[in-house]
C-alpha cells in the first residue's frame, strides 16, 4: 500500500512540476513524506534518519532551480519561510508542551522550505491546513467515539497534508 501511495505522490508531483530541477526536491519530500507519515501513525515519532537528510536534497535542488531560471529570491524566500515555520511550530511546542514534539518542529522547518519556495500564500495556507485537517479529524473521531480527549494523534501526517494540498492547489 505504501509503494501505491508513494508512486502516485511522485506521479502528482510530476504531473504539478514537470521537468525541473525542484522536482528532485519535492519529489524526495513526497517519498519521506509517505514514509514518515506511516512511521508517525504507528510510533507517534518522526525519525530524523528520515527528516534530516531531506532538508539537503530539497535545498539543493532549490538551488539547482534557482540557478537554472526560477527567481533566485525564491531560494531566500524558502530559507525564510523555513526559520518562520519551524520558529512557530518550535513556540507551540515549548508553550503547550507534550503537544507537539520537536520531530514535529523539525518536519515544519522542512515543510516551511518547501513551502515558501511556493510563495508566502502557499506557506500560511499549509501552516494552517494541517491544524484545521487535524482538528476536524479529530472532531471525526470523537464523535465516533474512536478517540478520547485524552488520546494522543500524530499530528505529522496531517502536516504533511497540509503542504500537499497547498502545494497542489
Amino acid at each position: 500500500m505504501l509503494e501505491i501511495a508513494t508512486a502516485l505522490a511522485l506521479a502528482t508531483v510530476a504531473g504539478v512540476l514537470g521537468f525541473r530541477p525542484e522536482l528532485i526536491g519535492f519529489g524526495w519530500l513526497a517519498v519521506v513524506g509517505i514514509a514518515v507519515s506511516a512511521i508517525d501513525l504507528r510510533t507517534h515519532r518522526l525519525p530524523n534518519r528520515l527528516v534530516y537528510p531531506a532538508y539537503p536534497v530539497v535545498l539543493i535542488s532549490f538551488l539547482l532551480g534557482a540557478l537554472a531560471g526560477a527567481d533566485p529570491a525564491r531560494l531566500v524566500r524558502s530559507l525564510i519561510g523555513a526559520v518562520v515555520l519551524g520558529g512557530c511550530y518550535l513556540v507551540l511546542a515549548v508553550v503547550a508542551p507534550g503537544q507537539l514534539g520537536l520531530g514535529d518542529v523539525k518536519l515544519a522547518g522542512l515543510l516551511g522550505l518547501a513551502l515558501a519556495w511556493a510563495g508566502w500564500r502557499t506557506l500560511l495556507f499549509g501552516g494552517c491546513l494541517a491544524f484545521l485537517l487535524s482538528a476536524g479529524t479529530s472532531l471525526l473521531l470523537l464523535a465516533t467515539r474512536r478517540i478520547t480527549l485524552k488520546s494522543a494523534i500524530p499530528f505529522g501526517p496531517f502536516m504533511l497534508a497540509g503542504a500537499a494540498l497547498a502545494l497542489i492547489g
